[in-house]
């Protein structure tokens, strides 16, 4: 029995444990649902929370990226219209500078068309004299056959002797009015033309503004210079671009050229290697590399110097190593360098003096021969080629200007244009500024007196007043008075062509015939033993 109440009690024991067990089981079973659910609602709102942090980050940054990207687009914008300000105001440059091409173009078209009118009516004026000539012929022969009797041959002498001369009349009086023409074109254009051409580009006649002498050790470096066939002389002259004469004069090799940075660099090589020692072409690269870096290094440093020394303050760069350049240049002798700081100080003294802008005057006195530093490819003259290369790099409008009109290849229109034209004159013709070396001038005389003594039927011939003026006088027997003005105009035709020279040469053909007879008396006459005599010359020119 107690074992029953025994069981009945632990099975009752047992079924309220498992009903405790499962509402226990429950409750916690939906204590862990309610705890999980609220953890996940606040997962959830951390997430949202989240989500919207990131999202106003993002926004943030997108629209800090919008900002950024407006500003690179607003700068891009900026930058590309300045370039195409800059490209359009160049383009603009370049068509006036066209403009003004084709404008000249076309006035030297409409010249040459108006000489070929000229030529063409003076050819059918000459045609028609030949006609009149040929019918005076016909007529002349006629009637001397018929007068005279003479045969055709005899008539025919007569009247070439006849038709020579009206001819020679004809041409001389043509010469002198085509030669009256040409003068008055010729000093038309002269005054435009010879100043900036004949100074840019240095001539061979002026044997020191074109060659330098590099004194040997000895005659032995002469062989090592040229090399085995030649290699280290034509290696040489194709990288520097110098010509280099090596003749029998002793110890001394002769650099010719016409462009004096590449004669200093060629020639401060040249030192280089006899003083080393070692020629070969490798080694001649390297010291011409080597040199022309120090003679860019003098150019810049030279340029500094002058504006410095001048006072002039915010040139580009390129325009001070373009100026320095002229430190090797020379005209008649005076340093090209010089004269436009001597220029530019003169300026400023003639600018204060008369109330005008010295800081312009200053700079265009230093900066007026710039363009003769420039490489001879560039067309025109020196001033209005200047005048181009300050305006590219940003000068002043006012100093490019007087540069230009500073020989009047422009017209003047400021009073510094003017001060500078008279500081440049004031520099350039102050005695002792310019010279003409003694063995130039002689060997330049000679050549004028030579060029004259070769045509037939010159006498004599004297060259005077420095060579600006030659008298040639004739054999009065082999020149007639009517081949006078031809063979001035071929002699001064020969000078033109044969040497090179500043200004004019006078050329005066001189025809001097003289007649001489004495009168003695005769044994009739009273006075017999006075012994009376008269002379009689006739002179005519």
């Amino acid at each position: 029995m107690n074992v029953v109440v025994l069981i009945l009690v632990a099975v009752v024991m047992a079924g309220i444990g498992l009903a405790v067990g499962y509402f226990w089981r429950k409750h916690q079973e939906e204590k862990a649902y309610v705890e999980g659910r609220s953890r996940a609602e606040q997962v959830v709102a951390e997430a949202q929370a989240r989500a919207r942090q990131i999202l106003a980050e993002a926004e943030h940054r997108v629209h800090e990226w919008e900002l950024k990207a407006r500003d690179e687009a607003l700068r891009l914008r900026q930058r590309l219209e300045q370039e195409l300000e800059q490209h359009r105001k160049e383009m603009q440059q370049e068509r006036a500078r066209l403009q003004r091409r084709w404008e000249e173009i076309e006035r030297r078209q409409e010249e040459l068309r108006k000489q070929e009118r000229r030529l063409l009516q003076r050819e059918q004026e000459l045609d028609a004299r030949a006609r009149a000539l040929d019918d005076a012929e016909a007529q002349i022969q006629a009637r001397l056959e018929e007068v005279a009797r003479l045969t055709r041959e005899e008539a025919r002498q007569r009247l070439l002797a006849q038709v020579e001369q009206e001819a020679r009349q004809d041409m001389a009086r043509i010469i002198r009015q085509m030669e009256a023409e040409a003068r008055a074109e010729g000093e038309r254009r002269a005054r435009r033309i010879l100043a900036g051409v004949m100074q840019r580009i240095a001539s061979d006649s002026v044997a020191e503004l074109t060659t330098s002498v590099v004194p040997l050790p000895s005659d032995e470096m002469k062989g090592r210079i040229i090399g085995r066939s030649g290699r280290n002389i034509r290696a040489f002259e194709q990288i520097t671009g110098v010509e280099v004469i090596v003749d029998d004069t002793p110890e001394t090799v002769t650099l010719s050229s016409f462009d004096p940075v590449r004669r200093e660099i060629a020639r401060r090589a040249m030192v280089k290697l006899v003083t080393d020692g070692r020629i070969h072409p490798t080694q001649i690269e390297k010291v011409v590399a080597q040199e022309k870096e120090a003679v860019e290094k003098i150019i810049e440093e030279a340029g500094e110097e002058a504006v410095y020394e001048v006072g002039v303050v915010g040139l580009p760069r390129e325009v001070i190593k373009m100026l320095g350049r002229l430190k090797f240049r020379t005209s008649y002798g005076q340093n090209q360098l010089h004269h436009a700081i001597e220029t530019a100080k003169l300026a400023a003294l003639l600018a204060a003096e008369l109330g005008a802008d010295v800081d312009v005057a200053k700079t265009a006195g230093l900066l007026h021969d710039i363009g003769k530093a420039m490489d001879a490819s560039a067309e025109g003259p020196h001033a209005l080629v200047g005048a181009e290369f300050l305006e590219r790099h940003g000068v002043d409008p006012r100093v490019v200007h007087a540069v230009a009109a500073h020989h009047h290849d422009i017209e003047q229109e400021t009073l510094e244009d003017v001060i500078v034209e008279i500081a440049d004159a004031l520099s350039g013709a102050r005695p002792g500024a310019r010279r003409e070396s003694l063995e130039e001038y002689l060997k330049r005389v000679r050549a004028l007196e030579e060029i004259a003594r070769s045509f037939e039927g010159v006498a004599d011939c004297y060259a005077l007043q420095a060579g600006r003026e030659i008298r040639v006088i004739v054999k009065p027997e082999a020149v007639d008075d009517y081949a006078l003005a031809k063979l001035a105009h071929e002699i001064s035709r020969a000078i033109e062509t044969n040497l090179q020279f500043t200004g004019q040469i006078q050329v005066t053909v001189i025809r001097e015939q003289r007649a001489v007879t004495y009168a003695r008396p005769s044994s009739n006459n009273p006075n017999h033993g006075h012994g009376s005599r008269n002379q009689r010359k006739e002179k005519s020119r």
